[in-house]
């Protein structure tokens, strides 16, 4: 086996005219679906591009840290490279999934260390954080790992500002959930670099509706986060999601359920932190935002389809939940979204919706 000399691998800006080289760094039992999301990405960029009479972007290549094959949650993959035999890379992404490495791979953290100051961006898949935040790459950067492991990540780093999104992209810092996650990190990380006609392009051709940004928060289970019980609260939030169009007032949905409005208000903040109406609100406002996003309706359609009652009415509630108004947020391109709405840096104290 070759020894591990982890100086001689550099990443380096990409080069004028030549594809972007991007390595997958991959950890036994990582998950295949996380793999392939990334991949396609990148494939359909490539598709995309030559199709416009432009040319390749990247060149995709797979590694481990010994060269040898790694058993992924599904199959056997083949890989290219030892991580010490890598060429001069624009990107590299460390895939992992459970165990969640708290430990070991001391090599491997090593390695990533020493690429921490060098041009091109690092990135990391499901529990693939862990090796960069042990390696000190995460340091006074948004990271993200799946929703379960938050808690977890954030009292392990507490010098990373931890989220529950769906990815973080912070400068050459990149991480998310993982599963489709990975599609919506590197749609991101493409069209931060060629632009939002090649991300439009990438999601026709995979039949995607819309992608989602860096400020979308990760979809939590109701039932995890208020646990196995609580059916009255569930049906009360799954009336609100089925009616967003026209909301329903605080006291019907109490009726509905079969509670009073002080039983409800009780459930809710107890289990949600929240008061119906102001997570009633909430979902309503995220909504829009998708809308506004990913279709074509007037802002003022978005609202009425929201259930806001006015243009004015919509767009300081917005405001005030976002930081923008609809019209700023309809000004940004698609997939290159500001991160609006990002407070002081400070650590997730709890799961969101």
């Amino acid at each position: 086996m070759a020894s591990h000399n982890t100086t001689q691998v550099a990443t380096a800006l990409p080069r004028c005219g030549a594809p972007e080289q991007i390595a997958f760094v991959l950890l036994p039992n990582c998950s295949l679906m996380s793999l392939s999301s990334a991949l396609n990405a990148l494939t359909l960029a490539n598709a995309a591009s030559i199709a416009n009479q432009g040319p390749r972007l990247y060149d995709v290549m797979m590694a481990s840290f010994d060269g040898r094959p790694v058993v992924s949650n599904a199959a056997t993959i083949q890989v290219d490279f030892a991580v010490n035999q890598l060429p001069a890379l624009d990107g590299l992404f460390v895939i992992s999934d459970d165990p969640i490495p708290h430990s070991g791979h001391d090599a491997l953290v090593s390695f990533l260390a020493q690429l921490g100051s060098r041009p091109g961006c690092l990135g990391a898949i499901g529990s693939g954080a862990w090796l960069l935040a042990r390696a000190g790459l995460l340091e006074n950067c948004r990271a993200t790992v799946h929703w379960s492991h938050v808690p977890l990540f954030a009292a392990s780093f507490p010098h990373a500002i931890v989220s529950a999104n769906v990815f973080e992209a912070d400068h050459r810092r990149l991480t998310c959930a993982g599963g489709q996650a990975a599609f919506d990190m590197m749609l991101h990380h493409i069209g931060q670099r060629h632009g939002k006609d090649i991300v439009a392009d990438i999601l026709g051709a995979a039949n995607v509706e819309r992608v989602r940004g860096p400020m979308e928060p990760q979809r939590v289970p109701l039932a995890s986060r208020v646990g196995g019980g609580q059916p009255r609260l569930k049906e009360a939030v799954a009336l609100m999601e089925s009616n967003i169009e026209e909301p329903l007032a605080t006291d019907d949905i109490a009726q509905l359920v079969g509670v009073s409005r002080r039983q409800l208000e009780r459930l809710f903040k107890q289990h949600l932190d929240s008061l119906p109406s102001r997570y009633y609100t909430e979902l309503r406002l995220n909504r829009a935002r998708q809308l506004l996003q990913q279709s074509s309706q007037s802002i003022l359609q978005v609202g009425l389809g929201c259930g806001f009652s006015s243009g004015g009415h919509f767009s300081s509630a917005y405001r005030a939940r976002f930081g923008v108004t609809p019209r700023e947020q309809r000004r940004q391109p698609l997939g290159l979204q500001a991160e609006n709405g990002r407070g002081s840096a400070t650590h997730l104290q709890g799961e969101r919706a």
